[in-house]
C-alpha cells in the first residue's frame, strides 16, 4: 500500500496540519482536503470513501477528522490498521480523545514526527503506540544509568554527612568535658599557691625549682582554659559550648571534605534487564507475488528453563489471501495435510473467518479454505484473513531452538559454556541472536566460538550472532570467560530472536483450485516466523 499523506482537518475541510510522505503540489493536497467533506454521504456508517485517483480512509474525532489519503490500489485493512494507530497515537501524545484545533496546533510538530514514525516513504511501518512514544520522548538507556548514579552518590554523600555530624557531636561532647574539668583544676592550684603564700615565714622558702613544681600546672591550666573558650578548635558556631550545632554548621565544619567523599562515592551500575527486539524480516527473500497470493505469519512467545523443561509457548499464526484478478475470485485453498504422528497435531486450534467453512473433523482430515456460500468470490484487491490458529503448550518437544547455558564458578569469576540445537528440522532460522547478560563493569574473554559476537554496551549483553541454522548446520557452540562474579544467575535470562520463511506448525498450502471447473491456479506464497519473545530463564 501507498499513503500519500496523513491530515487532520475540520468538518468543513480545512486543513489543521497535513503530512506528505510522496511529492506532489501544495495545490493539489488543499484541494483534495477540502473536497473530502463534500463526499461523505449523509447518514453513511462508512469510514471510507474513494474517488478517482485516491481513497479517503478517515475517522471522526469530535469537531475534527483524522484522514489518511491512499491510492485506490492499497489494502484497505492495513488502510484501516494504519489510521487506527495514527488515531491512537493522537490521543495517547495529547492525553484526550476529543482534542480541539488549538490543542493540535500546539502539538503539530509532535503530532507530525509521529506520523513520520508510524509512515516511511508512503508505507506503514511495523511499530506500536508505545515504541511511537518511547522514539518521541528520547530516552536514553545511559541517560538514565547516569541518573541513578547521580541520585546514588548523593544518597551516600548525605550518609557520610550524617556520620561526621555524629563524630563532630561527640567531639564536641569530649570538648565540653575537658573545658569543666581543666576549669576544677585551676580553681585547686589557684587557692593551694594563695595558703603558700601567706605561709612565707617557713625556713628557707622555695627553690626556683620547687616554685616550678608547684606553679607550672597551675600556669597550664591557667593559659589553656583562656585559649579554648576564645578559639574555638573548629570552625563555625556549631562548637560553642552549652549549643547544641544546626545541621548548616556541621556542614560548614566539614568544608571540602564532603565534596571529596561525594565525588569517591562508589558508583551504582544497575542489573542488566532483556528487552526482546523485533526481529529483522528483510534478512528473507522476497516472494514475487502472483496474481494469487497467501501470506502466513506466525508470532512466537516462548519460555525455557535452564534446567531443561518448557515453561511456556505460545504460537499464534494468521493465513491471508490476496486476489487481484476477478477471474480467480471464486477459489479455494487447500492446506498440507497434518501429520499425525507430530507432537502437536491436535493441539493446534483452528479459527475461520464468519464467511469461510470449517474444516472437517479429525487429526487426519484435509483442511480445505473456501467460502461458505460458492456463488460468492473473494475480495478482490484487498486482503483478507480467511484462517487464524493458535497453540499453547508446555511439551519440550516443540520448542524450535534448543538452548542450553552452562555457567560453571572459576578462580577468578565464571566460565560459560553455551550451545544451541535445532529440534525444527523443516525450518531454517535467519539472523539468530542470543543475548547473555554480563556482570556490571566486565568484558567477556572467548575462547572459542561459531558465529560472531559483540559485546552490546546498552544492554550489557554478548551478543552471539549467527546468520543461519539449518538442517545442514544445526548446532553451534560459544566458550567465554569473565571476572567479577561466582554467580551463575548472572547470566539470565538469555535472550533469543531469529526469523524463519516457515511455519512452526506446518501450515502451508498445497494447492489452489477453482470452485467451478476445479482447475488448479497459479499461486505465490510467503511465510514468516517471528519471535515476540523466545528466553531462558
Amino acid at each position: 500500500m501507498v499513503v500519500l499523506a496523513a491530515s487532520i482537518v475540520t468538518r468543513g475541510g480545512k486543513p489543521v496540519i497535513s503530512r506528505q510522505f510522496l511529492e506532489m503540489p501544495r495545490s493539489r493536497i488543499e484541494g483534495l482536503l477540502a473536497s473530502f467533506p463534500k463526499l461523505i454521504p449523509a447518514g453513511s456508517q462508512h469510514t471510507t470513501i474513494e474517488t478517482a485517483d485516491v481513497r479517503f480512509v478517515y475517522q471522526p474525532m469530535e469537531d475534527l477528522y483524522v484522514l489518511v489519503i491512499t491510492n485506490k490500489g492499497s489494502n484497505i485493512l492495513q488502510d484501516i490498521s494504519t489510521l487506527s494507530l495514527i488515531t491512537r497515537s493522537i490521543s495517547d501524545l495529547l492525553r484526550s480523545s476529543s482534542p480541539d484545533e488549538a490543542t493540535i496546533l500546539h502539538h503539530a510538530f509532535d503530532l507530525i514526527a509521529a506520523f513520520d514514525e508510524i509512515i516511511s516513504l508512503g508505507y506503514r511501518e511495523n511499530v506500536t503506540v508505545q515504541q511511537v512514544r518511547s522514539v518521541l520522548e528520547a530516552e536514553s538507556h545511559e541517560e538514565k544509568i547516569q541518573e541513578i548514579i547521580a541520585r546514588n552518590k548523593e544518597a551516600e554523600a548525605k550518609e557520610e554527612l550524617k556520620r561526621r555530624a555524629k563524630q563532630l557531636e561527640m567531639q564536641r561532647r569530649e570538648t565540653a568535658k575537658l573545658n569543666h574539668g581543666a576549669g576544677r583544676n585551676t580553681g585547686g592550684f589557684g587557692n593551694g599557691s594563695s595558703g603558700y603564700g601567706g605561709g612565707g615565714g617557713m625556713a628557707g622558702g622555695y627553690t626556683p625549682v620547687q616554685q616550678q613544681r608547684f606553679e607550672a600546672p597551675a600556669a597550664a591550666s591557667r593559659s589553656q582554659s583562656p585559649a579554648m573558650s576564645s578559639k574555638p578548635a573548629f570552625k563555625g558556631a556549631g562548637m560553642k559550648l552549652g549549643k547544641k550545632p544546626k545541621q548548616s554548621d556541621v556542614l560548614d565544619a566539614l568544608g571540602s571534605e564532603a565534596v571529596v567523599q561525594y565525588e569517591e562515592a562508589a558508583p551504582y551500575v544497575p542489573e542488566p534487564v532483556y528487552e526482546p527486539e523485533v526481529p529483522d524480516v528483510d534478512v528473507l527473500e522476497k516472494v514475487d507475488q502472483e496474481s494469487v497470493h497467501v501470506s502466513i505469519t506466525e508470532h512466537l512467545s516462548l519460555t525455557l528453563l535452564r534446567d531443561g523443561g518448557l515453561k511456556s509457548l505460545d504460537l499464534k499464526g494468521e493465513l491471508e489471501l490476496f486476489v487481484q484478478d476477478a477471474s480467480l475470485a471464486k477459489l479455494r485453498l487447500n492446506l498440507q495435510s497434518p501429520d499425525a504422528s507430530a507432537d502437536f497435531a491436535s493441539d493446534v486450534q483452528f479459527k475461520q473467518h464468519p464467511q469461510v467453512a470449517k474444516f472437517a473433523s479429525g487429526p487426519a482430515a484435509k483442511r480445505v479454505v473456501a467460502l461458505k456460500d460458492s456463488n460468492r468470490d473473494f475480495p478482490v484487491g484487498k486482503g483478507l484473513a480467511v484462517v487464524k490458529w493458535k497453540l499453547g503448550s508446555t511439551n519440550e518437544a516443540i520448542v524450535p531452538l534448543a538452548i542450553n547455558c552452562w555457567p560453571s564458578p572459576s578462580t577468578d569469576g565464571c566460565d560459560v559454556n553455551i550451545e544451541f540445537e535445532l529440534e525444527a528440522k523443516h525450518l531454517t532460522l535467519r539472523n539468530v541472536v542470543i543475548s547473555i547478560p554480563l556482570p556490571p563493569n566486565s568484558y567477556p574473554k572467548v575462547s572459542s566460538n561459531t558465529g560472531e559476537w559483540t559485546v552490546n554496551s546498552i544492554t550489557n549483553c554478548l551478543d552471539w550472532t549467527t546468520d543461519s541454522i539449518d538442517a545442514d548446520e544445526p548446532s553451534g557452540t560459544l566458550e567465554f570467560s569473565v571476572s567479577g562474579t561466582e554467580d551463575p544467575d548472572t547470566f539470565f535470562p538469555v535472550g533469543v530472536r531469529f526469523v524463519s520463511a516457515g511455519s512452526l506448525a506446518e501450515v502451508k498450502v498445497d494447492s489452489a483450485t477453482l470452485v467451478e471447473s476445479g482447475e488448479e491456479v497459479t499461486f505465490s506464497q510467503e511465510t514468516v516466523l517471528v519471535t515476540d519473545e523466545y528466553i531462558v530463564i
